[in-house]
Protein backbone atom coordinates (compact mmCIF):
# COMPACT_ATOMS: atom_id res chain seq x y z
CA UNK A 1 0.00 0.00 0.00
CA UNK A 2 1.34 3.41 -1.00
CA UNK A 3 0.25 6.67 0.64
CA UNK A 4 0.90 10.19 -0.64
CA UNK A 5 -0.26 13.49 0.86
CA UNK A 6 -0.94 17.03 -0.27
CA UNK A 7 -1.00 19.76 2.38
CA UNK A 8 0.26 19.93 5.94
CA UNK A 9 -1.41 18.33 8.94
CA UNK A 10 -3.50 15.24 9.58
CA UNK A 11 -5.87 14.61 6.65
CA UNK A 12 -9.58 14.09 7.20
CA UNK A 13 -10.14 13.47 3.48
CA UNK A 14 -8.74 10.53 1.48
CA UNK A 15 -8.84 9.15 -2.06
CA UNK A 16 -8.32 5.40 -2.60
CA UNK A 17 -7.61 3.54 -5.84
CA UNK A 18 -6.48 0.02 -6.61
CA UNK A 19 -8.68 -1.86 -4.16
CA UNK A 20 -8.99 -4.30 -7.05
CA UNK A 21 -5.82 -4.91 -9.05
CA UNK A 22 -7.65 -5.33 -12.37
CA UNK A 23 -9.21 -1.85 -12.04
CA UNK A 24 -6.30 0.48 -12.81
CA UNK A 25 -8.39 3.63 -13.32
CA UNK A 26 -8.11 4.67 -9.66
CA UNK A 27 -4.31 4.57 -9.47
CA UNK A 28 -4.14 6.24 -12.90
CA UNK A 29 -6.45 9.02 -11.73
CA UNK A 30 -4.42 9.52 -8.57
CA UNK A 31 -1.17 9.69 -10.56
CA UNK A 32 -2.71 12.26 -12.92
CA UNK A 33 -3.78 14.50 -10.03
CA UNK A 34 -0.43 14.17 -8.24
CA UNK A 35 1.41 14.99 -11.48
CA UNK A 36 -0.51 18.29 -11.66
CA UNK A 37 -1.41 18.91 -8.02
CA UNK A 38 -4.00 21.52 -7.10
CA UNK A 39 -3.55 24.17 -4.44
CA UNK A 40 -5.08 22.75 -1.27
CA UNK A 41 -6.79 24.50 1.63
CA UNK A 42 -6.74 21.41 3.86
CA UNK A 43 -4.67 18.21 3.71
CA UNK A 44 -5.69 15.14 1.74
CA UNK A 45 -4.13 11.68 1.42
CA UNK A 46 -4.05 9.46 -1.65
CA UNK A 47 -3.84 5.69 -1.21
CA UNK A 48 -2.95 3.12 -3.86
CA UNK A 49 -4.17 0.04 -2.06
CA UNK A 50 -3.45 -3.42 -3.47
CA UNK A 51 -0.08 -2.87 -5.16
CA UNK A 52 0.62 -6.60 -5.44
CA UNK A 53 -2.61 -7.27 -7.35
CA UNK A 54 -2.06 -4.19 -9.53
CA UNK A 55 1.41 -5.45 -10.48
CA UNK A 56 -0.07 -8.85 -11.35
CA UNK A 57 -3.06 -7.35 -13.20
CA UNK A 58 -5.45 -9.52 -11.17
CA UNK A 59 -8.45 -8.61 -9.05
CA UNK A 60 -6.69 -9.90 -5.94
CA UNK A 61 -3.75 -12.02 -4.78
CA UNK A 62 -5.44 -14.30 -2.23
CA UNK A 63 -9.02 -13.01 -1.78
CA UNK A 64 -11.24 -10.06 -2.73
CA UNK A 65 -10.11 -7.10 -0.62
CA UNK A 66 -13.54 -5.45 -0.82
CA UNK A 67 -15.15 -8.45 0.88
CA UNK A 68 -12.70 -8.63 3.82
CA UNK A 69 -13.05 -5.37 5.77
CA UNK A 70 -12.22 -4.62 8.57
CA UNK A 71 -9.55 -7.28 8.02
CA UNK A 72 -7.04 -8.88 10.36
CA UNK A 73 -3.44 -7.81 10.88
CA UNK A 74 -2.52 -11.37 11.93
CA UNK A 75 -4.01 -13.17 8.92
CA UNK A 76 -2.02 -15.27 6.47
CA UNK A 77 -4.21 -13.86 3.69
CA UNK A 78 -2.59 -10.85 2.01
CA UNK A 79 -5.85 -8.96 1.48
CA UNK A 80 -7.04 -9.52 5.06
CA UNK A 81 -3.86 -7.92 6.36
CA UNK A 82 -4.20 -5.14 3.81
CA UNK A 83 -7.83 -4.54 4.81
CA UNK A 84 -6.75 -4.00 8.42
CA UNK A 85 -3.96 -1.63 7.32
CA UNK A 86 -6.29 0.30 5.04
CA UNK A 87 -8.99 0.53 7.72
CA UNK A 88 -6.49 2.10 10.11
CA UNK A 89 -5.18 4.46 7.40
CA UNK A 90 -8.69 5.72 6.59
CA UNK A 91 -9.99 6.08 10.15
CA UNK A 92 -11.76 9.41 10.63
CA UNK A 93 -11.63 10.29 6.92
CA UNK A 94 -14.24 11.13 4.34
CA UNK A 95 -13.21 8.78 1.55
CA UNK A 96 -13.57 8.56 -2.23
CA UNK A 97 -12.90 5.00 -3.45
CA UNK A 98 -12.47 4.57 -7.21
CA UNK A 99 -13.56 1.48 -9.16
CA UNK A 100 -14.52 0.38 -12.67
CA UNK A 101 -16.91 -2.22 -14.09
CA UNK A 102 -17.55 -4.52 -17.04
CA UNK A 103 -21.16 -3.35 -17.15
CA UNK A 104 -21.45 0.41 -17.57
CA UNK A 105 -19.53 3.09 -19.48
CA UNK A 106 -20.54 6.07 -17.34
CA UNK A 107 -20.05 7.11 -13.72
CA UNK A 108 -22.26 6.24 -10.77
CA UNK A 109 -21.79 6.34 -7.02
CA UNK A 110 -22.39 3.77 -4.29
CA UNK A 111 -22.94 4.72 -0.66
CA UNK A 112 -23.70 2.85 2.52
CA UNK A 113 -26.64 5.15 3.19
CA UNK A 114 -27.97 8.46 1.95
CA UNK A 115 -26.45 10.47 4.79
CA UNK A 116 -26.16 14.27 4.93
CA UNK A 117 -22.58 13.80 3.72
CA UNK A 118 -23.72 11.79 0.70
CA UNK A 119 -26.49 14.32 -0.02
CA UNK A 120 -23.93 17.12 -0.01
CA UNK A 121 -21.13 15.48 -2.00
CA UNK A 122 -22.77 13.20 -4.57
CA UNK A 123 -24.62 15.95 -6.50
CA UNK A 124 -21.25 17.70 -6.91
CA UNK A 125 -19.75 14.71 -8.73
CA UNK A 126 -20.17 13.82 -12.41
CA UNK A 127 -22.24 10.73 -11.61
CA UNK A 128 -25.63 9.96 -13.10
CA UNK A 129 -26.96 7.73 -10.31
CA UNK A 130 -26.43 6.89 -6.64
CA UNK A 131 -26.86 3.35 -5.34
CA UNK A 132 -27.58 2.82 -1.64
CA UNK A 133 -26.05 -0.50 -0.57
CA UNK A 134 -27.27 -0.72 3.05
CA UNK A 135 -28.03 -4.36 3.88
CA UNK A 136 -25.44 -5.73 1.46
CA UNK A 137 -22.20 -4.41 2.93
CA UNK A 138 -20.69 -7.34 4.79
CA UNK A 139 -16.93 -7.19 4.25
CA UNK A 140 -17.08 -4.13 2.00
CA UNK A 141 -15.19 -0.94 2.77
CA UNK A 142 -18.47 0.63 3.95
CA UNK A 143 -18.56 -1.80 6.90
CA UNK A 144 -15.27 -0.38 8.22
CA UNK A 145 -15.34 3.18 6.85
CA UNK A 146 -19.01 4.17 6.40
CA UNK A 147 -18.10 7.72 5.35
CA UNK A 148 -16.93 6.32 2.00
CA UNK A 149 -18.35 7.17 -1.41
CA UNK A 150 -17.44 4.64 -4.09
CA UNK A 151 -17.51 5.77 -7.71
CA UNK A 152 -17.56 3.41 -10.66
CA UNK A 153 -15.64 5.32 -13.33
CA UNK A 154 -16.47 3.39 -16.51
CA UNK A 155 -15.36 0.26 -18.30
CA UNK A 156 -12.58 -1.69 -16.68
CA UNK A 157 -9.17 -1.04 -18.25
CA UNK A 158 -10.35 1.80 -20.49
CA UNK A 159 -8.60 5.13 -20.92
CA UNK A 160 -11.99 6.80 -20.43
CA UNK A 161 -12.30 5.30 -16.95
CA UNK A 162 -8.86 6.67 -16.03
CA UNK A 163 -9.81 10.12 -17.33
CA UNK A 164 -13.10 9.96 -15.42
CA UNK A 165 -11.25 8.97 -12.24
CA UNK A 166 -9.00 12.03 -12.40
CA UNK A 167 -12.01 14.25 -13.06
CA UNK A 168 -14.07 12.89 -10.17
CA UNK A 169 -11.08 13.16 -7.79
CA UNK A 170 -10.84 16.88 -8.51
CA UNK A 171 -14.62 17.26 -8.07
CA UNK A 172 -14.44 15.39 -4.75
CA UNK A 173 -11.59 17.61 -3.53
CA UNK A 174 -13.69 20.69 -4.34
CA UNK A 175 -16.81 19.21 -2.70
CA UNK A 176 -14.92 18.46 0.54
CA UNK A 177 -13.25 21.86 0.70
CA UNK A 178 -9.77 20.54 0.01
CA UNK A 179 -9.55 22.91 -2.95
CA UNK A 180 -11.28 26.16 -3.81
CA UNK A 181 -12.31 24.97 -7.28
CA UNK A 182 -15.88 25.59 -8.37
CA UNK A 183 -18.30 22.75 -7.74
CA UNK A 184 -19.96 20.81 -10.54
CA UNK A 185 -23.25 22.41 -11.58
CA UNK A 186 -26.03 19.84 -11.94
CA UNK A 187 -29.12 20.67 -13.96
CA UNK A 188 -31.14 17.48 -13.33
CA UNK A 189 -32.02 15.68 -10.09
CA UNK A 190 -29.74 12.73 -9.28
CA UNK A 191 -31.68 9.44 -9.03
CA UNK A 192 -31.10 7.20 -6.01
CA UNK A 193 -31.56 3.42 -6.06
CA UNK A 194 -31.63 0.82 -3.30
CA UNK A 195 -29.53 -2.23 -4.16
CA UNK A 196 -31.56 -5.43 -4.08
CA UNK A 197 -31.05 -9.11 -4.78
CA UNK A 198 -28.49 -10.67 -7.13
CA UNK A 199 -29.69 -12.03 -10.48
CA UNK A 200 -28.42 -15.65 -10.58
CA UNK A 201 -26.36 -16.83 -13.55
CA UNK A 202 -26.15 -20.56 -14.31
CA UNK A 203 -22.95 -22.11 -15.61
CA UNK A 204 -22.92 -21.88 -19.41
CA UNK A 205 -20.68 -21.39 -22.43
CA UNK A 206 -22.27 -18.13 -23.57
CA UNK A 207 -24.16 -15.30 -21.93
CA UNK A 208 -26.24 -12.36 -23.14
CA UNK A 209 -27.91 -9.43 -21.40
CA UNK A 210 -30.96 -7.64 -22.82
CA UNK A 211 -31.69 -4.95 -20.22
CA UNK A 212 -29.82 -1.68 -19.67
CA UNK A 213 -28.43 -0.61 -16.33
CA UNK A 214 -30.65 1.83 -14.40
CA UNK A 215 -33.51 1.52 -16.93
CA UNK A 216 -36.65 -0.12 -15.55
CA UNK A 217 -37.37 -3.69 -16.65
CA UNK A 218 -41.11 -4.47 -16.61
CA UNK A 219 -42.43 -7.69 -15.13
CA UNK A 220 -42.18 -10.56 -17.62
CA UNK A 221 -39.51 -8.93 -19.76
CA UNK A 222 -36.28 -10.83 -20.55
CA UNK A 223 -33.21 -9.77 -18.56
CA UNK A 224 -30.46 -12.07 -19.78
CA UNK A 225 -29.76 -15.54 -21.13
CA UNK A 226 -27.33 -18.39 -20.42
CA UNK A 227 -26.79 -20.68 -23.43
CA UNK A 228 -30.07 -19.38 -24.82
CA UNK A 229 -32.05 -20.02 -21.61
CA UNK A 230 -33.77 -16.72 -20.88
CA UNK A 231 -34.02 -15.15 -17.42
CA UNK A 232 -37.25 -13.17 -17.07
CA UNK A 233 -38.14 -10.44 -14.57
CA UNK A 234 -40.50 -11.70 -11.85
CA UNK A 235 -41.39 -8.10 -11.01
CA UNK A 236 -40.38 -4.62 -12.21
CA UNK A 237 -36.88 -3.51 -11.21
CA UNK A 238 -33.89 -1.42 -12.31
CA UNK A 239 -30.71 -3.39 -13.14
CA UNK A 240 -27.40 -2.41 -11.55
CA UNK A 241 -23.99 -3.81 -12.55
CA UNK A 242 -25.69 -5.99 -15.15
CA UNK A 243 -23.28 -7.61 -17.62
CA UNK A 244 -22.62 -10.96 -19.32
CA UNK A 245 -19.20 -11.63 -17.80
CA UNK A 246 -18.70 -9.21 -14.90
CA UNK A 247 -19.41 -11.79 -12.18
CA UNK A 248 -18.97 -15.54 -12.12
CA UNK A 249 -22.30 -16.54 -10.56
CA UNK A 250 -24.62 -13.53 -11.08
CA UNK A 251 -25.55 -11.31 -14.02
CA UNK A 252 -25.85 -8.31 -11.73
CA UNK A 253 -28.31 -6.97 -9.18
CA UNK A 254 -31.86 -5.74 -8.93
CA UNK A 255 -32.52 -2.27 -7.57
CA UNK A 256 -35.47 -0.07 -6.70
CA UNK A 257 -35.59 3.65 -7.38
CA UNK A 258 -36.18 5.31 -4.01
CA UNK A 259 -35.82 9.02 -4.71
CA UNK A 260 -33.63 11.79 -6.08
CA UNK A 261 -30.99 14.22 -4.83
CA UNK A 262 -31.33 17.80 -6.03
Amino acid sequence: MRVEQLGEGEPEVAVVGGIHGDEPCGPAGIEAVLADPPEVSRPVKFVVANERALAAGTRYVDADLNRLFPGSAESDVHEERLAAELTAELEGCTVLALHSTQSYDDLFALVDDVTPLAREICPQLSVNAVVRTAGANEGRIFSAVPSTIEVECGYQGSSTAATNAAKVIREFLAATGVTDAASTTRTDPLPVFQLGEPIPKDAADSYEVFARNFEEVPEGEPIAAADGETVVADEPFHPVLLSPEGYEHVFGYTAEKIGVLD
